[in-house]
């Protein structure tokens, strides 16, 4: 069988997109076409990394100035929300952020069955946490990638997704559930709704997406996977915690103080980055401690006006090419973060606002992988404390190095493209074996 065009369908955030590229690469490497599918606001993000990309409207917003204004609106929105606990961020944060995302996939459907039946891939890898029903509709195999916490697959003796719940907090758990459950019951239904109208069975219970029948992958490590009530399938599902991208080499800058201390890097996602305040905080805190720091800060570097010696801020930095350098990485738990943390070997501190955030947080915390702190009620001497505990645990370190050195030598990125392979031929040989004897 000759190439397959490989369709990757990432959600419009950095995390999800930056995951596809990694299997996109290991897939063009084995001769394959991957192809992104992509939103507007995204468009020449997979060119960079040298992939075939088609636009496909999420919204009905058109221009690059329309996008990047509604999320500014919705982040200064919502900003103030990451301050309260998991549970009362259901209706604060995630039931306007389901909605967006239920609006995504009802606008997307035209569009992007129009662009599947151009393009005509042979497997499909979507990336989201909703499923779109040209996807399903599509006649080829689709793969799920989970790129959040793997609490977002549901079983009874696993924590509720984005609840931060321990897994033994039976009582907390159940009435995260409950809250859950009952706020997001109209767009539920709204979302069900829709999927009926084009022919699609409804989701169960509290779920935007469903397992797919061909093949899901978890972006999360089988080492720190949890213990399951409900086994799931071998053969479906496949845990890939080590599909880190490849990114061009990097050069740590020189330090005019503390250039031979510990290195520490702060990165807190692509919506983290608007939280100003929080890193005006640890510059003045950093600014007299005996470390190297780099700060990941987005478009608001030019909002800080005067950074110490010993600190260097940038707008973006290769994450993969940076933490194999650092001694610690202080990040807000998204899945990315978390991986590319344990590939290396690297302590993570975690600060979460928001979604599976609060659970990646409480798994480094109850794994004994890293340290938890509150993003924003804490102490100086707290974080100070937080930071040279982590940093002079030689056992943790022990037990980190040896854990990222089993992770990279399972080469996942391997593993997880076969894998998407596979069912890419299962299809074909599926629909050779079932088109009409001429």
């Amino acid at each position: 069988m000759t190439g397959l065009t490989i369709a990757f369908l990432p959600e419009a955030a950095y995390g999800a997109s930056l995951n596809c590229v990694a299997l996109a690469q290991e897939l063009r490497d084995l001769g394959h076409r991957p192809v992104f599918l992509c939103d507007p606001g995204f468009v020449g993000m997979f060119v960079n990394y040298g992939f075939e990309e088609v636009p496909v409207a999420m919204s009905p917003l058109r221009s690059d100035a329309e996008i990047a204004d509604f999320w500014q609106r919705f982040i200064d929105q919502h900003r103030p929300h990451f301050r309260l606990p998991p549970i009362a961020q259901i209706a604060t944060y995630e039931a306007p952020a389901w909605n967006a995302i239920v609006d995504s996939a009802i606008h997307a459907e035209p569009s992007l069955r129009e662009a599947i039946a151009t393009l005509r891939p042979d497997v499909i890898c979507l990336d989201n946490v909703v499923l779109f029903p040209a996807i399903a509709a599509a006649g080829v195999p689709w793969v799920r990638i989970v790129s959040c916490a793997e609490t977002e697959l549901p079983d009874p003796d696993v924590p509720p997704y984005t609840s931060g719940c321990a897994a033994d907090d039976a009582a907390g758990c159940e009435a995260f559930r409950e809250a859950y459950f009952a706020e997001l019951q109209p767009v539920h239904d709204r979302y069900n709704a829709f999927l009926q109208s084009v022919d699609q069975p409804a989701m169960p219970k509290g779920q935007f997406l469903a397992p797919s029948p061909w093949l899901n992958l978890l972006l999360t490590p089988e080492a720190i996977r949890y213990r399951r009530r409900q086994a799931l399938d071998p053969a479906r599902f496949a845990y890939m915690g080590g599909a880190v991208r490849t990114e061009a080499p990097y050069e740590l800058p020189y330090f005019p103080k503390h250039n031979d201390a510990p290195l520490i890097y702060i990165g807190f996602g692509s919506l983290g980055a608007a939280d100003t305040d929080l890193f005006q905080r640890l510059i003045d805190l950093f600014a007299d401690a005996p470390y190297r720091v780099l700060m990941s800060v987005g478009p608001y570097k030019d909002s800080y006006q005067t950074v110490p010696d010993n600190i260097h801020l940038e707008y973006w930095y290769p994450q993969p090419s940076v933490i194999p350098q650092v001694d610690l990485f202080i990040h807000h738990g998204g899945n990315n973060s978390l991986n590319e943390a344990l590939t290396f070997g690297k302590p993570s501190l975690v600060m979460p606002y928001c979604w599976d955030g609060h659970d990646n947080a409480q798994r480094v915390e109850e794994l004994k992988l890293g340290a938890r702190l509150p993003r924003y009620d804490w102490r100086p001497q707290e974080m100070l404390a937080t930071v040279r505990r982590l940093l002079s645990d030689n056992a943790m370190k022990r037990r980190l190095r040896e854990l990222g050195t089993n992770i990279r030598a399972g080469n996942q990125r391997r593993r997880a493209a076969e894998l998407i392979l596979a069912a890419g031929r299962e299809g074909a040989t599926r629909r050779t074996q079932s088109a009409p004897v001429a």
